[in-house]
């Protein structure tokens, strides 16, 4: 019996996902839970195990191809069933996927014999579908709701997603081309400044070459955080020189565990004891109500090869400081090889960024959508400092906070920050 293959539902908010690479191919053998393609989402990057042992007998989605959650990308059959011809692939990828609807599932337009397949909205032109209902098959419930957010008229955007269906990139570079007749928050009226587009010419760029699928959806969800959120970024300097004095003493028993005692692993049991005692950090914005979140799930970002991720240490705050700094080794190390479940990059009520593991000082990171609030973790390095009128040496490092003052006021993140800053500073050792 043959078992459709199809795109998982990476993450609450994710419609579609790419397929970056196909691991087994027609005709190729493959078991239960095996990897059998690689998808990139604006969540995560994964490995897609098969449903089912058997015979891949067809592939309906190209590498490359973004395709809407619940598709069929490809049909296992019983291991003595031989693959489809080759044409017939070929075939079904020239096909056009569609949604049936509003949270449907997009199948391939099958063309009876004799009869040239439909075009994806030829029905928009007929008196039994209005143009609402072409506008939901072109777009998913999210884009729906930036375009009613921002006043957009969604036909007026040409869609790059399957069947000319729009994506939140289409809308939101409609967004950033075109300036919508209202918007949620009122603005005074300025005098508008257009940039003209940068237009590169032949020979100055050197190479050129397109964006992955990970890359994109970053610069997506970064440039809507920019301009959803009112960024401000605070800096504290922290003394770790308890924290290395604990570290040191604490290092080879949790070695004999098979974990390593990082800096970071006492940073984030700092963090979760200041989102309780602050808890407007770890909340999030709805309209015009505050949504403070009963959970704390913090968000620990990984710096790939081909991106950054940010898996999430579900509940962190029922975890104690070998139980977190497992939890980090666990998600990293998955992370890397591919390997995250989806349940495992989503629901992040607050997130900590490491760019100090570079060298550098300090970042001003933005916020993680729809989070308020991200920290910045800097380099830690031995300096020199004005201790009662003395100079000694210390491990010191910098703690930047990114936080969204539509909801939090200076003094909320300076308080937050504080309470981090005195617990690094003044570690009980009977907490590692």
């Amino acid at each position: 019996m043959a078992t459709d293959v199809v795109m998982p539902q990476m993450g609450e908010s994710i419609a579609e996902g790419t397929i970056v690479r196909w691991i087994k191919k027609v005709g190729d053998l493959v078991e239960r839970d095996e990897p059998l393609f690689e998808i990139s989402t604006d969540k995560v990057d994964a490995e897609i195990p098969s449903p089912a042992a058997g015979v891949v007998t067809e592939i309906r989605a190209r590498e490359g191809e973004t395709v809407a959650v619940n598709s069929v990308v490809a049909v296992i059959g019983s291991a003595n069933e031989r693959p489809a011809p080759a044409a017939s692939a070929s075939e079904r990828h020239a096909q056009p996927i569609v949604e049936s609807g509003v949270g449907a599932s997009a199948q391939p337009i099958a063309a009876p014999p004799g009869r040239a397949p439909e075009t994806p909205f030829a029905a928009s032109n007929s008196s039994s579908a209005s143009q609402d209902d072409v506008v939901r098959q072109r777009s998913s419930p999210l884009v729906r709701r930036i375009a009613r957010d921002n006043n957009v008229d969604i036909s007026r955007i040409t869609g790059s997603g399957l069947a000319g269906r729009v994506t939140k990139g289409d809308i939101l570079a409609f967004l950033g081309k075109a300036t919508p007749a209202s918007t949620v928050a009122p603005r005074a009226p300025t005098a508008a400044v257009v940039a003209p587009p940068t237009v590169f010419q032949h020979g100055v760029a050197g190479r050129t070459e397109k964006m992955s699928a990970m890359r994109k959806k970053i610069a997506e969800h970064m440039v809507a955080s920019r301009r959803t959120s009112a960024h401000v970024h605070s800096v504290f300097e922290v003394s770790y020189q308890r924290v290395a004095h604990v570290r040191a003493a604490k290092k080879s028993e949790y070695e004999r565990a098979g974990v390593k005692l990082t800096y970071l692993s006492f940073i984030l049991k700092a963090v979760i004891d200041a989102l309780r005692a602050v808890p407007v950090v770890n909340a999030s914005v709805d309209g015009d109500s505050i949504v403070y979140h009963k959970n704390i799930n913090v968000g620990v970002a990984v710096a790939l090869e081909w991106g950054l991720i940010v898996p999430v240490v579900k509940n962190a705050d029922e975890k104690n400081l070998l139980g977190l700094s497992r939890a980090i080794a666990d998600l990293a190390a998955r992370a890397r090889s591919k390997q995250l479940k989806p349940e495992e990059v989503s629901g992040g009520t607050f997130t900590i960024t490491n760019p100090g593991v570079f060298g550098a000082l300090f970042g001003m990171p933005i916020i993680n959508q729809p989070q308020v609030a991200i920290l910045g973790v800097g380099h830690i390095e031995k300096r020199p400092v004005v201790i009662d009128d003395g100079i000694a040496i210390r491990s010191m490092g910098y703690l930047s906070i990114g936080y969204d003052h539509r909801i939090i006021d200076g003094a909320v993140a300076d308080e937050f920050m504080s309470h981090i800053k005195t617990t690094l500073e003044n570690w009980d050792q009977e907490d590692a």
